[in-house]
């Protein structure tokens, strides 16, 4: 499967002082918006939500999975998982207001930066790493890109000068990402292609 996710608003770099856990989950707040909705949609995706499917059990899909990833006050529903031997390959256009190729020089060094991303598109391990956010009523299940970053497979980063004006409750290091992420197989692993029929 192929699909984009947007991320919009600061992304400052993680350092040894500061992991920037609240960042963080206010990331994965925005994408799990959007993966909600990608699951709602999807013509095979939307079958995991609907109940009734296994015999002597009444919970969906999507609830099982939500029930097995149960932590830190939430139930959370990674698409890609170990389970399911899923990886995932991320192209990345990263816009933000510096110069093209000023990655370093404003905002914090882009690796730092995109470590950020890449935890806000993971499940939280532990409840520090909710930033002190809420988990909301709607936000059960909680949908999440990746179970753990190591599924991370591939990366391409293209970085460029975000052009939109400024808004003027914008701070001048927010940035505009686009997320083309690629689900792939790793192996002939449990994933559910004829049960779900992804």
């Amino acid at each position: 499967m192929e699909f984009r996710l947007v991320y919009k608003g600061r992304l400052p770099a993680e350092s040894s002082g500061d992991s920037r856990s609240r960042e963080k989950h206010e990331a994965r707040k925005q994408f799990h918006k959007q993966l909600a909705v990608f699951w709602r949609e999807h013509p095979y995706l939307s079958k995991a939500l609907i109940g009734g499917r296994m015999q002597n059990d009444p919970r969906s899909e999507v609830e099982r999975i939500a029930d097995n990833y149960s932590r830190c006050g939430g139930r959370f529903v990674p698409m890609v998982n170990k389970q399911w031997s899923l990886g995932c390959a991320l192209d990345i256009l990263f816009l933000r207001r510096d110069e093209p190729g000023g990655v370093v020089k404003h905002g914090g060094d882009i690796d730092n930066r995109i470590k950020v991303l890449f935890d806000g598109l993971r499940m939280p391990d532990s409840t520090a790493e909710l930033g002190g956010l809420p988990i909301d009523v709607d936000e059960n299940p909680f949908f999440c890109l990746l179970e753990d970053d190591r599924l991370i497979t591939e990366v391409n980063i293209t970085t460029d000068k975000l052009l939109l004006p400024r808004d003027t409750t914008e701070h001048i290091h927010e940035v505009l990402l686009i997320i083309k992420a690629k689900t792939v197989v790793l192996n002939d692993g449990p994933f559910p292609v004829a049960r779900v029929g992804w």
